[in-house]
């Protein structure tokens, strides 16, 4: 986890820090940090990867007014780029909203949405409940396609879409898609291949050893295994 964050990794070396007979605080360890050049430097990089001006269905957002309360009752779903030397690729992913879990995900040399929606069908073989679900998107066009929406009806999940195209509706989707570009896939890799390798190894480091502040310190895989506490992100 080399761009982890410097909260995050006191969170995680207090108790050695403490052992080693080390006194240091969190604000310390910033200047410390910031003293040596090794505090994150945030990137500022979007690039469009919706297109929502088609003639296909689009359906009403559920997530506008909701929170969600247990894992599985909200999927959030984004694609975005991700650069090699062999050209570019596309990382689509499906997670869930309580527990900031990554449930599927798929790379792909194109945005065809028969590739977009492995994504689905691998978030939908990790399910652990079957109650009902939510999935929210944007109003891209591999989304409302029929064969992304008849997988959804083939695992009985209802749709939700954003208002037009309006980043923030779905930024906890982007938002994950930045944790894994910013702070795990930050080197330019050889080919597709090499990144589909260290997508996999980043996505089981993301779900099962790094903490997340909004779920209290705890990873997104022990919040979806555990039964449903008030986290921090809903205080």
């Amino acid at each position: 986890m080399p761009k982890l964050g410097t909260r995050k990794l006191y969170y995680l070396l207090e108790d050695q820090l403490k052992q080693a007979g080390i006194k240091i605080g969190r604000d310390a360890l910033f200047n410390y940090l910031r003293s040596e050049p090794m505090l994150i430097k945030p990137r500022k990089n979007h690039t469009k990867t919706t297109n929502s001006k088609h003639w296909l269905r689009k359906y009403p957002n559920l997530m506008k007014q909701a929170k969600a309360s247990r894992p599985e009752e909200f999927f959030v779903s984004d694609i975005t780029y991700i650069k090699t030397r062999e050209g570019t690729h596309y990382l689509s992913l499906v997670t869930d909203a309580y527990s900031r879990k990554i449930m599927g995900y798929e790379l792909s040399d194109d945005m065809s949405a028969e590739n977009v929606v492995k994504a689905m069908k691998m978030a939908a073989a990790n399910r652990l409940t079957n109650k009902q679900l939510i999935h929210h998107s944007d109003r891209g066009l591999r989304y409302c396609s029929a064969v992304y929406q008849k997988e959804l009806v083939r695992n009985d999940v209802t749709p939700s879409m954003t208002d037009g195209y309006d980043c923030y509706q779905n930024a906890l989707a982007e938002r994950i898609n930045g944790i894994l570009k910013g702070g795990f896939l930050i080197h330019k890799y050889s080919n597709g291949k090499e990144l589909k390798k260290i997508i996999e190894e980043s996505v089981n480091t993301y779900n099962n050893r790094r903490p997340h502040l909004s779920l209290s310190y705890k990873t997104p895989n022990f919040i979806h295994n555990k039964k449903p506490v008030k986290l921090a992100s809903q205080v």
